[in-house]
């Protein structure tokens, strides 16, 4: 399979400057002295979370007649709010499905961006997806399995080595894996010895499954829905396993309690509002140390947009 490579990583860097926030290295004092911590917050990009790098990418190459015809997306949220931002730079239409249990703020946001937003039951997203991209001459710009997808996701990892070059270990979400797949590729092609993990919630682990198992293991809808991570409810793909197979150096998993905790510590500690797909990173380093090398340690905070209910009930 052909992968992506730090070419084409480079090559969306260039791409998406300008319209991609390039988020900082945020040191924390409360991280354990001898793994000390830096967040990367992606919850600090335009639409809240890292998926605006993946998305305009993945427009910004398209020839500018098929561009111009519109684009469509099927997402939970924040893919399809990368997709409505970057639609609306480009000054054309989007499209995207949802499934009817997203949250209502991502669902809203999507609308606020000028995107046309199509609610469907969670297991028929991806065909009703399809069968609109068909009907109405639309490009469908997929969520994480696609090339120019993993390379703008995968810019991540050449600001992370550009702040600290000495990197000992990455800590990375994986639910459909286009950002692990990303930023892993980047890391590894620029400095082999960091090692990078994948981080994924303990109620429907399959990147951690799959790789065992050298092929894609999936759970049901049901299993991947139960996790309070919404941002994370979907599965690998071929294209994103080939790639965390090929890079990545273990997964770790995380209760929902642990999440949870994680978006208390990042708000009190680091005074950040994470989403809990993007406390997950940090719950791993919280509760899961004895799993990870030592060293400088970067966790990535995937995003930020929470509901604000939910939010309150987790800080009381």
């Amino acid at each position: 399979m052909d992968l992506v490579g730090i070419e084409q990583i480079k090559q969306a860097a260039g791409d998406i400057s300008g319209v991609a926030v390039r988020t900082p290295l945020l040191p924390q004092v409360w991280a354990d002295p001898d793994r000390p911590l830096w967040l990367k917050p992606e919850s600090l990009q335009p639409i809240g979370a890292f998926k605006i790098r993946g998305a305009y990418h993945a427009i910004a190459r398209l020839a500018v007649d098929v561009r111009a015809r519109g684009v469509i997306t099927h997402s939970s949220g924040n893919h399809g709010q990368a997709v409505a931002y970057s639609a609306r730079d480009f000054r054309i239409t989007a499209v995207v499905v949802v499934p009817d249990v997203a949250p209502k703020v991502k669902v809203d946001a999507m609308r606020r961006l000028g995107a046309e937003v199509v609610l469907v039951p969670t297991a028929e997203r991806s065909d009703a997806a399809e069968e609109l991209a068909a009907e109405r001459g639309l490009t469908l710009i997929p969520p994480f399995d696609h090339r120019d997808v993993i390379a703008g996701q995968g810019t991540i990892g050449l600001e992370i080595l550009a702040d600290l070059p000495d990197a000992d270990v990455v800590l990375v979400q994986v639910g459909g894996g286009g950002l692990a797949s990303g930023v892993s590729t980047a890391i590894k092609a620029l400095r082999p010895q960091t090692k990078v993990y994948g981080v994924e919630p303990d109620i429907a682990p399959d990147a951690r499954d799959s790789l065992a198992a050298g092929e894609l293991v999936p759970y049901t809808d049901e299993q991947r829905y139960a996790t309070i991570a919404d941002g994370m409810r979907t599965h690998l793909s071929e294209l994103t396993l080939a790639h965390l197979r090929a890079n990545l150096d273990g997964v770790v998993t995380v209760t929902e309690d642990e999440i949870r905790e994680g978006v208390r510590l990042l708000a009190r500690e680091a005074n950040l509002v994470a989403e809990p797909s993007g406390a997950t990173t940090v719950a791993a380093y919280r509760f899961h140390g004895a799993e990870l090398p030592a060293g400088r340690t970067v966790a990535v905070v995937s995003g930020g947009n929470i509901e604000p209910s939910q939010l309150a009930e987790l800080l009381p």
